[in-house]
C-alpha cells in the first residue's frame, strides 16, 4: 500500500522478539535468516505499515545482508532502513520504470546478487508491478523466496469484524463515480467479503457508489492500522456515506472492507431461511426474528431484515 507513514512509537511497539524455527542451519542459510547473507536470486520482503515494531528479525537480515534494494519510493526506503539502523544500496522499481529497470535487475540475478524487493509499506506485490519481476525470474530459473509480515489487506480484514472466510481484495477503487458504480456491479454477487484501498478525499463518494448499487450492507473504514490513531468506523454504507459526507475527509491511509451478500460466507440462504423460520415459530417479531438471524451469522441486519419480509409477506412486521 503506498505511502505509508512509518511510526515508531505507535499502540503495539514493544521489544523486537519474533519467534521463528529452521529444519537446520543450511535451512537458515537458504532463507536468509539471522547472521546470514540472503541467497542470491529474488526476496520480496514485507515491511512495516506504520508501526516500526513489527518488522520481523528475517526481513531486518535480509535487508541488512542484500546487495540490493529494489523499491516503489527510495526516500521512504531510505527512512525505513535509516529508523532500523540499517544502509543499502537502493533503486527505484515501480509502475512508472519497471519495464525499463527490470532488465537490470534481472542481470545482477543472473551474477549471483541477491535483491530484496520492497514497498513502501506491507507486503510486495499488493497494488504494485512486483508480480511481472517475480514471473521473469521464475522464467529464467532464478531463485524466489518471501520473508512474510504485514499487510494493511489483512489487517483491515482482521478488524472489520465481517466474514474472513473467503474474501476478494479488490484494490484501488476508481476516481469517477460512473467507473466506481461499475466495479461494484461487477463485484455485486460475488460470494465473499470485499476489500479496497482508497483515498480519505473519495470516501464519502466511494461509500455513496456503493450504497447505490450493493445497498446496506454492512461495511468499515479502517485507517492508520498499527499507528497512534488507529480508528475502525463500522455501520452500513449508506450510514457511512453519510458519516463522510457530514463530517468530511478523516488522515490517514484507508481500507474499505464490505460484507458479502446474504446467503454467503457463513451461512447459505437456506440456513438464514430456517433460522428465521425457528424464530417467528418460537413467537419472535419479524424484526427481532432479523435481529437474530444478523447476530448468529454476521450477516447486515437490513440484509436480513429485508429477506424476512419478502418471505413473511403478510406477516405482522412487528
Amino acid at each position: 500500500m503506498a505511502r505509508q507513514r512509518i511510526d515508531a512509537t505507535g499502540p503495539t511497539t514493544g521489544a523486537l522478539a519474533p519467534s521463528f524455527t529452521t529444519r537446520d542451519s543450511e535451512a537458515e542459510g537458504r532463507r536468509g535468516g539471522s547472521g546470514s547473507k540472503p541467497a542470491a536470486g529474488l526476496t520480496l520482503v514485507a515491511t512495516p505499515i506504520g508501526n516500526l515494531g513489527d518488522i520481523s528479525a528475517r526481513a531486518l537480515s535480509v535487508l541488512s545482508g542484500a546487495d540490493l534494494i529494489a523499491c516503489e519510493d527510495t526516500r521512504l526506503t531510505g527512512k525505513l532502513l535509516s529508523l532500523l539502523g540499517l544502509s543499502a544500496p537502493l533503486t527505484p522499481y515501480h509502475d512508472h520504470n519497471a519495464d525499463q529497470a527490470r532488465p537490470a535487475l534481472l542481470a545482477r540475478m543472473r551474477e549471483g546478487q541477491a535483491v530484496a524487493l520492497v514497498s513502501d509499506a506491507g507486503t510486495p506485490m499488493i497494488s504494485d508491478p512486483g508480480w511481472r519481476l517475480v514471473r521473469a525470474c521464475r522464467a529464467e530459473g532464478i531463485a524466489v523466496t518471501a520473508v512474510p509480515g504485514a499487510s494493511a489487506v489483512l489487517t483491515a480484514l482482521q478488524l472489520s469484524g465481517l466474514p474472513c472466510d473467503r474474501f476478494l481484495f479488490a484494490g484501488f477503487l476508481p476516481h469517477r463515480g460512473t467507473a466506481r458504480r461499475q466495479v461494484a456491479r461487477e463485484l455485486a454477487q460475488v460470494p465473499a467479503t470485499l476489500v479496497f484501498y482508497e483515498s480519505p478525499n473519495r470516501l464519502a463518494d466511494s461509500f455513496a457508489d456503493l450504497a447505490a448499487v450493493l445497498g446496506a450492507r454492512e461495511a468499515a473504514m479502517v485507517r492508520e492500522m498499527t499507528k497512534l490513531h488507529e480508528e475502525v468506523v463500522t455501520g452500513d454504507l449508506f450510514e457511512l456515506a453519510n458519516r463522510y459526507a457530514e463530517r468530511g475527509a478523516p488522515k490517514g491511509e484507508v481500507v474499505i472492507v464490505v460484507a458479502p451478500p446474504v446467503g454467503t460466507a457463513g451461512a447459505d440462504a437456506e440456513d438464514i431461511d430456517s433460522r428465521l423460520d425457528a424464530a417467528v415459530a418460537e413467537g419472535a417479531s419479524i424484526k427481532d426474528a432479523a435481529a437474530l438471524v444478523a447476530a448468529e451469522t454476521g450477516h447486515p441486519r437490513r440484509e436480513v431484515y429485508s429477506r424476512a419480509l419478502r418471505k413473511f409477506r403478510g406477516s405482522e412486521e412487528g
